[in-house]
């Protein structure tokens, strides 16, 4: 009954219930603390779960069998010697989750194994108050809190509201970056009012924490220091994106949206870049909020039954030339090692194709527009298969 009642309350408090709790602290972990707390006092611990099972041991010998720690898990004491050992229980919440067990019968075991549990209870609370902080975070990126609950939430986990935040997504690619959440966080040491987590299995997620005088040029140094801290090499892709600055908690869940949307701008326009933020998407951003049959109308409005995928490579090229050089003729010609006079007679052999004069502004603007279309299509079209 005990238990059902806690887990209720967990439940209630978004905790992690006694399976969770256990999830949370790994076999590594305890194994890490156990190993450390033995090169202090030479004394020899070992973890056992409720049901009599070895969970980590520095012990060179067999452990106490599992009917000697059921017998003591059933019985009333909450520490026992049993056999020339110390056995302590350890708590989470009021709820047994652990047996330790200390090597020795003399009082040095007994008062080190008494130390040793009671540090393994704070590990619980630790691990707990970071889960419960992860879990308010996920929820807050995802929209899955009312106004209420994230002030009052916020409250009870110390964590500040009014400050100016940003949100980063660090694309990751699914089995080969299997332990990139743990290298980020191990490689990212922020302030205590950073939190890096993960909504899915393909982004990992920094909210970071300004300081007062931070702007987009210190979010790039951000970016580009958490890619470097990965070992992220610059590849032509988009690795990063962020949102814009915010003001208040309650604002992060829009810097994510943002970002998200950062993300897949940047695939889709500036595949070059390395890092990109929102507030730099520009025409993009626009052509990626249309719906697909409007931009199937406006390209066949543009190139009647012609579209821009049936130009050859040499008349892409200098289309993208000559816009990079804003519609320059004698230095794009430069820039392609062809005469003057041929880069004239490409751009006039394009204007019969698609009735359009690259040297005139707005038919450059509306050609411009239309191979961003084009590419957006493409892009969606990939998603769906």
């Amino acid at each position: 009954m005990k238990r059902r009642i806690l887990s209720a309350v967990a439940n209630e408090r978004n905790w992690p219930t006694s399976k969770e709790g256990k999830k949370m602290i790994s076999n590594q972990i305890l194994q890490n603390t156990v190993e450390g707390l033995k090169n202090i006092s030479k004394i020899d611990l070992c973890i056992m779960n409720v049901e009599g099972k070895t969970l980590v041991s520095t012990f060179a010998e067999p452990v106490p069998s599992a009917t000697e720690v059921l017998n003591f898990v059933d019985s009333k004491a909450d520490s026992q010697e049993v056999k020339g050992s110390q056995f302590f229980k350890v708590y989470d919440e009021h709820q047994l989750e652990y047996v330790l067990i200390a090597g020795g019968d003399s009082e040095g075991s007994r008062m080190f194994g008494k130390l040793a549990a009671f540090q393994i209870e704070n590990l619980l609370v630790a691990y707990k108050e970071r889960f419960d902080k992860d879990n308010f975070i996920k929820n807050l990126l995802l929209d899955n809190l009312l106004l209420v609950d994230i002030y009052n939430r916020a409250k009870k986990l110390h964590i500040e509201v009014n400050a100016r935040r940003v949100v980063f997504i660090l694309e990751a690619t699914p089995n080969k970056d299997a332990n990139l959440l743990e290298c980020a966080k191990s490689a990212f040491h922020g302030k205590s009012g950073d939190f890096i987590t993960a909504v899915d299995e393909k982004n990992i997620i920094l909210v970071k924490e300004l300081e007062p005088n931070d702007d987009y040029e210190d979010m790039d140094k951000i970016a580009k220091s958490v890619l470097k801290a990965l070992g992220k090499a610059v590849d032509g892709n988009t690795h990063i994106a962020y949102g814009t600055l915010v003001k208040e908690l309650k604002e992060v869940s829009r810097s994510y949206k943002e970002a998200r949307m950062a993300l897949d701008v940047g695939k889709i326009f500036f595949s070059e870049r390395d890092v990109i933020a929102y507030s730099s998407l520009g025409i993009g951003r626009l052509i990626y909020q249309l719906p697909i049959p409007l931009c199937k109308m406006f390209i066949k409005e543009i190139f009647a039954e012609k579209s821009p995928d049936d130009f050859d490579e040499e008349t892409l090229t200098t289309i993208n030339k000559f816009f990079e050089n804003s519609l320059n003729v004698s230095e794009t010609s430069r820039q392609l090692y062809i005469h003057r006079n041929t880069l004239v007679y490409r751009l006039d052999k394009l204007q019969k194709t698609t009735g359009l004069d690259l040297r005139v502004f707005e038919d450059a603007i509306t050609f411009k527009i239309a191979l961003m279309v084009v590419r957006y299509m493409q892009y969606m079209e990939t998603l769906e298969y």
